[in-house]
This record gives C-alpha cells, sequence and structure tokens, in this order.
C-alpha cells in the first residue's frame, strides 16, 4: 500500500531541476576557496613532507633531490637549535591562558562598569591592527637596557641594576611572551565581550533575588556559558602562537642565544639563509604534529570542560 503525499508537500518539495541548480550555485560558491586550499595549502603539504625525507636545497633545482629516509628527523632531535626553539614554543603557550585571563577580566569590567566602552575596546584593539614591525621598533625602544623609558622608569624607583630585557638571555622570552599578550589583548577581549552579550540578563536577575553574590554569578553563570567563548580562543590562541614569526624576527632575530628562537624562525633560517629544504621541511612536520596532538587532545577535553 501507498501513502499519498499531501499536496501542500509536494508543493513545498524543491523539484529535481532546482536542487541542482541550488547545489551548481553552491560549488561556483564554495569552489574558488577549494582552489585556493588546494593550489596554496594542501599541495604545499604534500610537497613539504616530501622533502623531509629528502637532502635538496631549492637553488639547485629538482634534479639534485636526494632521497635520504629519515636523516633529518634523526638529526633535528639532535639539533640544539632546534630543541631549543621547539621548547621555546612549549614555554610561550603560557602566554595563551595568561592573555586570556586578563582578556575575560577586562571584558566583564568594560562591559558593566566603565563609561563609554566602545573607547577602551577600540583602545586595546589598536595594537592589532598596528603594523607588528611598528610595534616590534616601538618595543626594543621602550626595552632598551641604557636609554629605554622602562627601565628609566624603574631606575627612578631606586632600581640599582634593572634588567637589559630583550638583551638578557634570561628575560627575552617572558619580554616577547608580554608583547604577545599586549598584542592579542584586543581581539580576545572583543570576543569575550561578544559572548557576554549573547548570556541571557534574565538569569543574573534571578540569581540576585536568590541572594547569589556577584563572584557567585561570575562562578556559576559567567564562566560556564563563555566555555564555548573560552575553547574557541583557546584552539586559535595556541594555533597562532606556534606560528609567531614577524614579532620575533624584528624584535630579537631568535637572539639572544637562541633564548627567543621558535620553530617557524628556525625553519626560515635553515631554508632560506641556511638553504636546507629538506631539513627545514622536516621541521615543519615536527611542528604541525605537535599542533595536531594539541589541537585533538584539546577536542577531546573540550567535552568535559565546554558546556552549548
Amino acid at each position: 500500500m501507498t501513502l499519498a503525499v499531501p499536496k501542500t508537500l509536494q508543493a513545498t518539495k524543491p523539484s529535481r531541476k532546482r536542487r541542482r541548480k541550488e547545489m551548481r550555485m553552491g560549488y561556483l560558491f564554495v569552489g574558488p576557496m577549494l582552489l585556493g586550499v588546494i593550489i596554496f595549502t594542501l599541495i604545499p603539504m604534500i610537497f613539504s613532507f616530501t622533502l623531509s625525507f629528502t637532502k635538496w636545497s631549492f637553488v639547485t633545482g629538482f634534479d639534485k633531490i636526494k632521497f635520504i629516509g629519515l636523516d633529518n628527523f634523526r638529526a633535528l632531535f639532535q639539533d640544539d637549535v632546534f630543541l631549543k626553539s621547539l621548547g621555546n614554543n612549549f614555554i610561550m603557550l603560557l602566554a595563551v591562558p595568561v592573555g586570556m585571563v586578563i582578556a575575560l577580566l577586562l571584558a566583564v569590567v568594560i562591559s558593566n562598569h566603565v563609561y563609554a566602552p566602545g573607547a577602551f575596546k577600540v583602545i586595546y584593539f589598536m595594537p592589532q591592527i598596528s603594523s607588528v614591525v611598528a610595534v616590534a621598533v616601538v618595543w626594543q625602544v621602550l626595552f632598551h637596557p641604557s636609554y629605554g623609558p622602562v627601565n628609566g622608569f624603574l631606575s627612578a624607583l631606586g632600581m640599582d641594576n634593572p634588567p637589559k630585557w630583550l638583551a638578557d638571555p634570561n628575560f627575552a622570552l617572558p619580554s616577547v611572551m608580554l608583547l604577545m599578550i599586549w598584542i592579542d589583548l584586543g581581539v580576545s577581549l572583543i570576543i569575550y565581550n561578544a559572548g557576554l552579550k549573547n548570556i541571557p540578563a534574565d538569569l543574573y536577575e534571578a540569581a540576585t533575588l536568590d541572594g547569589a553574590t556577584k563572584w557567585s554569578q561570575f562562578r556559576s553563570i559567567t564562566l560556564p556559558l563563555l566555555t564555548p567563548t573560552t575553547f574557541f580562543l583557546l584552539v586559535t590562541g595556541i594555533i597562532g602562537n606556534f606560528k609567531s614569526f614577524a614579532l620575533i624576527k624584528v624584535l630579537t632575530d631568535g637572539g639572544p642565544a637562541h633564548s627567543t628562537s621558535v620553530v617557524v624562525y628556525d625553519m626560515y633560517q635553515t631554508a632560506f639563509v641556511d638553504l636546507q629544504t629538506g631539513y627545514a621541511s622536516s621541521m615543519v612536520m615536527i611542528l604541525f604534529l605537535c599542533l595536531l596532538a594539541i589541537t585533538a587532545l584539546q577536542w577531546i577535553s573540550q567535552k568535559f570542560w565546554v558546556n552549548y
């Protein structure tokens, strides 16, 4: 026995011709982006993966490619500069949660307790839209060991031997992390601010009627409902942190004594200064695996703390 389809459903069901037209339009809109991903991302990744097993310099031509198996990866784990750079990358990850905590507190204060919050958002966002080169040059002047305003201020407070900041291997990496937090603060603040606006005001009104304090409301309402925003910022922040290059190149050039070198900077030096393309490609693969593992760990762990 067949069921009769109501005429109203027959009228609303899209025809095959219309579905094909919608599909063509969909491919038309997605096509340029898909083509760009294939040409500029997927193919270079496959090419880089292949080169990681070779000894080759891009200036010698493709006929000089020599397959050497896993020798590049064995050499990497005996390369002190690479291991130092990889370690610096993991230390710099601390800047992500610290920046997020500061951004969340600022977002709460600016949203609820500050007159003209839009002006403060613009002020905190300005480093993000400024040139990284310009920002790095300004901070080079501020952190100058002898003539910088930062050490001038510390000397005025009575400190006899203020840190040499970017010139001191012990302070260079924390200085770079401080600057990264300052640059990325505006983006995190804006996103947290948008997340705060999506929390229904009824929840706070009900909590106030029940006698909940502001801290209790923040801990029981604001933080849990902001976990999707926090998760997004954490994933994108860690990926962006691993890709740091321009700031380090201009600010410290990886020094002093490789104290601020990171994998991407080391890869740039190896590939375009030392002309070891195959060896640099093996660095890319290690970086890719690290990012893949950290992101997978985040996706697995988000089931236990993110509330959708």
